[in-house]
């Protein structure tokens, strides 16, 4: 299991990013996948949930109506569109997918800063 995130970087207050985790290794396309982030100094927090199929998904509050969690199955691919960033959305980004065990990624840097 391979789980490549991409996308992280500086930007200011109000702004966007979009985060992009590519699969490999398993079959993406029959399990669910998920997005965490840790901050620095703190626990690693769930932020988003996406089905297998796409259709099902759930938020962190905090991120709710802000944050989109989708992904292409064609392309083994999960994406997190992230719209009106805060500072307190800073922190590296994780992919993850469960399966016997948790996999993750190596992490993108995401700093939410003027």
């Amino acid at each position: 299991v391979q789980l490549v995130e991409s996308g992280g970087g500086l930007v200011q207050p109000g702004g966007s990013l979009r985060l992009s985790c590519a699969a490999s290794g398993f079959t993406f396309s029959i399990y669910g996948m998920r997005w965490y982030r840790q901050a620095a100094g703190e626990e690693r927090e769930l932020v988003a949930t996406i089905s297998s199929g796409g259709s099902s998904t759930n938020y962190l509050d905090s991120v709710k109506g802000r944050f989109t969690i989708s992904r292409d199955n064609a392309k083994n691919t999960v994406y997190l569109e992230m719209n009106s960033l805060k500072p307190e959305d800073t922190a590296v980004y994780y992919c993850c997918v469960v399966r016997t065990r948790y996999y993750w990624g190596q992490g993108t840097q995401v700093t939410v800063s003027s």
